[in-house]
């Protein structure tokens, strides 16, 4: 009879040779190959891998999880205080969760644990599909700051710049800081698609408008028709580049260009507009068949060409400074910013190629105005007719008005009467 305690030889192995001692040499070798295949046979963790385990205790200073390895996975310290009051709550025993491996082994041996960094994996592999999907998400808006909403999508804060808010919200959003804009949108349904995901940055980036294509366009379509020449609106700026400002209106962008900005020349739009400003804009012109729309901010100012040029009449001697010479005429600075031009034909009696053969940059000279252009900004300007007598009429009476003035300041001025024809002078 064999012993009971007598270990049998394994199938396949070396039979016992007479007088050894049964499990003497053989039983070490057995041991360590049972150990070998054991240590294969156990899955251990890696440090930066998500599993699957289940809660096998919860205390108040750890969470032990059983994730197949030799030892249960410990959730402590920093990474249990990561969890809110209410997901520690809703933990049980025996409950499958996934958890994300700190470190295979620490100082006592533990496999340490992360439930909140495996959540937060998990989420970026989701919307990162999403985006590649192109998924369309019903998600809630959470909050909001200067420049657009927060929204929730896979447990993660995901931001909607203005410029990406549908049309139809941007109508709802009034008002001059973000809170009078977006507060009353907090809680209210949204849907969004991701747009741009950056894990290393934790950046998210929605859209609302690129959810609802067809709606934008519908309305846009809508608004083109509603829209009239002419008409003033209030809009908002969504945009700006450095060739203009796109402004919506009721839910369809125009452009204003820098050039119908402002009458004060500027460099760049956001000299004069931010993103998000509440503007009133003029319809300047519109193309249906190519669905653009063209604004203007400058047309509802008054033009402080006119208040300036106003000071200003037909046949009045002025004072200027050459400032530039061109082989068609000369330009000379009258005041300030406004300049006026010398036509070639004006600058001289005798025929001549260049205005550098009578004048040079920096020259003083004695003008007569001969035309003024207060919707083109444009002031003619006469070297020639300085000394015409088809203004000596008009030179005595302002000569004489002048010195009336001067003897006697609180007097009216005389009614300027009709001037001549600058132009049918030769």
């Amino acid at each position: 009879m064999t012993d009971q305690n007598q270990t049998l030889p394994a199938q396949g192995s070396e039979p016992i040779k007479q007088g050894e001692q049964p499990g003497a040499n053989n039983n070490n070798q057995t041991m360590e190959s049972l150990l070998n295949e054991q240590e294969l046979n156990i899955d251990l963790p890696q440090a930066g891998e998500i599993r699957k385990g289940h809660i096998a205790s919860i205390s108040p200073s750890q969470i032990l999880i059983s994730i197949g390895a030799k030892s249960e996975g410990v959730v402590s310290g920093k990474e249990l205080e990561q969890l809110s009051a209410k997901e520690r709550e809703a933990l049980q025993v025996g409950q499958e969760v996934y958890v994300y491996v700190l470190s295979a082994e620490d100082s006592n041996g533990n496999v340490v644990l992360s439930l909140k960094r495996a959540q937060d994996e998990i989420s970026w592999e989701k919307v990162e599909k999403h985006l590649e999907e192109n998924s369309v998400i019903d998600s809630k808006i959470i909050g909001f700051n200067k420049g657009g909403l927060i929204a929730s999508v896979e447990g993660l804060r995901g931001f909607i710049p203005s410029s990406q808010v549908s049309a139809l919200r941007r109508m709802q959003s009034t008002g001059e800081t973000p809170e009078q804009r977006w507060q009353k949108m907090v809680g209210e349904p949204i849907s969004v698609r991701v747009i741009e995901v950056d894990r290393e940055r934790r950046r998210l980036i929605l859209s609302e408008k690129a959810a609802s294509p067809e709606t934008r366009q519908s309305i846009k379509e809508r608004v083109l028709e509603e829209l009239q020449e002419g008409e003033v609106y209030t809009g908002r700026v969504t945009s700006i580049a450095n060739f203009g400002a796109f402004i919506n209106i009721n839910g369809a962008d125009g452009l204003v260009h820098l050039s119908e900005i402002s009458w004060e020349h500027i460099e760049h739009p956001r000299e004069a507009l931010e993103v998000g400003q509440e503007v009133k804009v003029k319809v300047i012109n519109i193309d249906r068949e190519k669905k653009r729309i063209g604004l203007s901010i400058r047309a509802l100012q008054e033009d402080p060409w006119k208040a300036r040029l106003s000071k200003y009449s037909v046949g009045q001697l002025v004072e200027g400074v050459i400032t530039r010479l061109t082989k068609f005429g000369a330009f000379a600075r009258l005041e300030g910013d406004i300049e006026g031009l010398i036509h070639i034909s004006e600058i001289s009696e005798n025929r001549i190629e260049h205005p550098r053969e009578v004048l040079k940059e920096g020259d003083v000279k004695t003008l007569r105005v001969i035309r003024i252009d207060p919707e083109q900004r444009r002031i003619g300007l006469s070297l020639r007719k300085v000394d015409s007598a088809a203004f000596a009429d008009k030179d005595f009476k302002l000569m004489t008005a002048e010195l009336d003035a001067f003897e006697h300041p609180e007097s009216p001025q005389p009614p300027d009467e009709d001037q001549p024809n600058a132009e049918s002078e030769a």
